[in-house]
């Protein structure tokens, strides 16, 4: 009988964490397909810099043209798509290799590490150093995701840190 181990535990825990942002992912394309409208409109405000105080120092960097407000809102969306196809192929990956050498485990792990990759550039380059220092994203009392994204960036981070390091045997 094959006994629950520290390190298969270690394994199965890496397994599950990645189903759970891989789940996070999916709840995250659905709202965006199923909810367009709203979800566009934030991205509109924060790209507009309409609800955000702004100096004329600053208002340079509006964008106006609701063609690129679609636009970035599309290319945000392909990249939650891309990031969850990742991290699903990834959870899968792991999965697949539970019971295999440590070497074949760690190599499992490259989908999940590009996934987690593509993640903390959503949530971290694009939604808190773009989002919030370029456009003055928490200056708005109505469309601000700043703290939303830092939370996903705090899970985001050290999982990947977690998923990354070869501690399995």
């Amino acid at each position: 009988m094959n006994s629950l181990t520290t390190a298969k535990t270690i394994r199965i825990s890496k397994i599950l964490l990645m189903a759970y942002i891989s789940f996070f992912g999916l709840l995250v394309m659905y709202s965006n397909f199923t909810d367009y409208a709203t979800n566009y409109e934030y991205v509109g405000h924060v790209l507009s810099m309409d609800t955000a105080y702004n100096s004329e120092k600053t208002n340079y960097r509006a964008i106006t043209s609701p063609i690129l407000h679609h636009r970035i809102y599309w290319l945000i969306i392909t990249l939650e798509v891309t990031y969850t196809v990742y991290c699903l192929m990834g959870t899968y990956h792991l999965y697949r290799k539970l019971n295999a050498s440590a070497k074949e485990f760690h190599e499992a792990k490259k989908f999940s590490i590009i996934g987690l990759m593509i993640g903390l550039f959503i949530y971290y380059v694009c939604l808190q150093v773009i989002g919030v220092e370029w456009f003055n994203m928490d200056k708005s009392q109505a469309w601000n995701a700043k703290d939303w994204a830092r939370h996903i960036v705090d899970f985001t981070l050290p999982l990947l840190m977690y998923v990354a390091l070869r501690i399995e045997r």
